[in-house]
């Protein structure tokens, strides 16, 4: 009696392969908890004790992708044991070939995420590269699921090389319709990667300069000394000779001073060497040299260079004020007169 309810046909399968099929599924779904609860602990273990970070990747597919890939296949495997009609069966390898993309894809994803967040962690975790590689891991998200749609469609049987035909066309017709935004974007990914300035720095493009704010994949933004906003695109900035003076070490200083005609010799030979002394004892500051330069219309020019060794415009002028001041009282204690613009009439008895 038993044997012949086993062998009742029910939409063409017999409840004996039910039972079969009903067994291969709890027997994937039980393989599938004793991979979540032994392999993955263990591995979770063993990333614990190591420094590598790849481990910490590693499970994190395997938590988000193998095991509902596991489950699926569970259910797949199980569906396939039994006769099906022509119509479900067509049903079930297209979703499989659905998920498998839709899986394949993720993957992909993740490890471009990844790699991203590899590369910035060996940037010391910059935020403003964080920030402009935003764009950048967009549009490579994008790439990969358009890819994946595409072999989707063409593993499903529908002819997708007229489709790429025309995109092609299409894509030529955009790409000359929006030439200056592809120059633009391409100017963005040599900024991320060739670091000529970055959010912080200190520029100047021309006549303009300022702080750069923003870092997009069409323009970048700067504030100005007065307060405003300059935008710039970026072909305009790749294309244009950019002074970073964020990356400068250190900053070079020419200056020149006028003493008057009648200051006597042995005063004039004092000078570069007064100039030399406040100079290095000035604190962060390099000498290079002072020279009694050339004579002009109303006074004897001396000509003085040395260097700040610190990139900040402030300090910079801090340690000038500091120099001008000194150098005006060391001229008054020796009797050194400054020229200024005047014009002595000799009239001839």
């Amino acid at each position: 009696m038993d044997m012949k309810i086993m062998d009742q046909v029910f939409f063409d399968n017999r409840v004996f392969d039910y039972l079969v099929a009903l067994l291969v599924l709890s027997t994937g779904l039980l393989f599938v908890k004793v991979v979540a609860r032994f392999v993955i602990g263990y591995l979770k273990k063993i990333t614990k004790k190591s420094a590598l970070k790849f481990g910490d990747f590693l499970i994190s597919i395997l938590e988000k992708i193998g095991l509902p890939a596991l489950y699926i296949s569970c259910f797949y495997i199980s569906a396939k044991t039994l006769k099906l009609p022509a119509g479900a069966e067509s049903l079930i390898n297209a979703l499989e070939m659905i998920i498998i993309t839709f899986f394949v894809a993720r993957i992909v994803v993740m490890l471009a995420g990844w790699g991203i967040n590899t590369y910035l962690a060996k940037k010391q975790q910059d935020p403003t590269m964080a920030r402009s590689l935003d764009g950048m891991l967009w549009a490579v998200k994008f790439l990969i699921w358009a890819l994946a749609v595409i072999i989707l469609l063409d593993n499903l049987g529908y002819k997708v090389s007229t489709l790429i035909a025309g995109l092609g066309i299409g894509g030529i017709a955009v790409a000359i319709a929006a030439q200056a935004l592809l120059k633009d974007f391409f100017s963005y990914f040599s900024i991320v990667f060739d670091h000529p300035f970055k959010i912080g720095d200190f520029i100047i493009i021309g006549d303009f300069m300022g702080t750069v704010e923003y870092i997009g994949i069409k323009t970048t933004r700067i504030r100005s000394l007065g307060g405003e906003q300059l935008i710039f695109s970026n072909t305009d900035l790749t294309d244009s000779r950019v002074r970073n003076y964020k990356l400068m070490e250190k900053r070079r200083v020419l200056f020149r001073i006028g003493v008057t005609y009648q200051t006597p010799l042995n005063k004039l030979k004092e000078i570069p060497r007064i100039l030399e002394d406040i100079i290095r004892n000035t604190d962060n500051t390099g000498f290079d040299r002072a020279h009694f330069f050339s004579y002009a219309d109303s006074s004897l020019i001396f000509e003085v260079v040395y260097f700040v060794l610190s990139p900040d415009y402030n300090k910079y002028m801090d340690i000038q004020q500091e120099i001008n001041f000194t150098i005006k009282e060391e001229f008054e204690k020796r009797g050194i007169e400054f020229a200024y613009p005047t014009q002595t009439l000799y009239i001839k008895k």
